[in-house]
């Protein structure tokens, strides 16, 4: 694990969620905001770069990958801490998934702090619930928040954190689809956030869940079953192991 890794489980609501990422990044930080551009990049970026600055002052910088295409980690070098936002997760996946090696390299060398929102949470695993919506044929969580796919998928991700994420978990019902994810073995264990939940994970300590939504760790029991904890703000757990 690389710096700090700030987690969010998407919405809108609390623009404090983001507040432990720029107090690493520093005061006037420059933050880079990888936006994939599903048409409406322009507006994704405004809407984020109005959420940052209203928590303190940073320079948000537009770093847009066009639907289909490739994150260049060149563009880091202009940066001081990464953002990666949200849309459309197995499109996230495609973009950053071939440079992951070079992401990793540049936070570490550079402690340079990371935030996922959304798509960018999930994304930052080593293992990315990237959508579906069936395990074998059988509905696990709505159709409408599928991703475009059908299966539950589970696919490389950046490897910034070794559990896998799933996110707008109370509000989508997308925690079925990470037990399924762990529950047949596609993932090894994971954790599900609510909208404007926070988990923050730093090398060797516990992960610390801040905000309005509660963080629910998924984790294959001894029995060969399937074991939920969930945690809410002011809370700590360490990955992988029962609370």
């Amino acid at each position: 694990m690389t710096a700090r890794i700030h987690l969010i489980g998407g919405g809108w609501q609390s623009a404090e969620v983001y507040a432990p990422f720029l107090g690493d990044a520093g005061p006037a930080a420059r933050i880079g905001c990888v936006l994939v551009d599903e048409g409406n990049a322009d507006e994704q970026f405004v809407r984020c770069a109005e959420r940052l600055t209203q928590v303190g002052p940073c320079v948000p910088v537009a770093l847009t990958v066009p639907l289909g295409g490739r994150f260049d980690p060149a563009a880091l070098d202009d940066v001081d801490a990464l953002l990666v936002c949200g849309g459309l997760t197995p499109a996230y996946q495609e973009a950053l998934v071939c440079c992951a090696d070079a992401v990793r390299r540049t936070l570490t060398e550079r402690a340079m702090p990371y935030a996922g929102f959304s798509a960018g949470a999930a994304v930052a695993a080593a293992t990315a619930v990237v959508g579906g919506w069936l395990d074998a044929g059988v509905p696990v969580c709505p159709d409408d928040i599928a991703e475009d796919l059908d299966e539950v998928a589970a696919r490389d991700g950046l490897g910034l954190v070794p559990f896998s994420v799933d996110v707008h978990a109370a509000q989508w019902g997308t925690l079925p689809r990470l037990i399924s994810a762990v529950g047949s073995g596609r993932a090894p264990f994971g954790v599900a956030l609510d909208e404007d939940a926070l988990v923050t994970c730093t090398a060797g300590e516990p992960v610390r869940v801040s905000g309005a939504g509660r963080a629910h760790m998924v984790r294959r029991g001894r029995d060969g079953g399937v074991e939920v904890r969930s945690w809410a703000a002011g809370q700590s757990f360490r990955v992988g192991q029962p609370g």
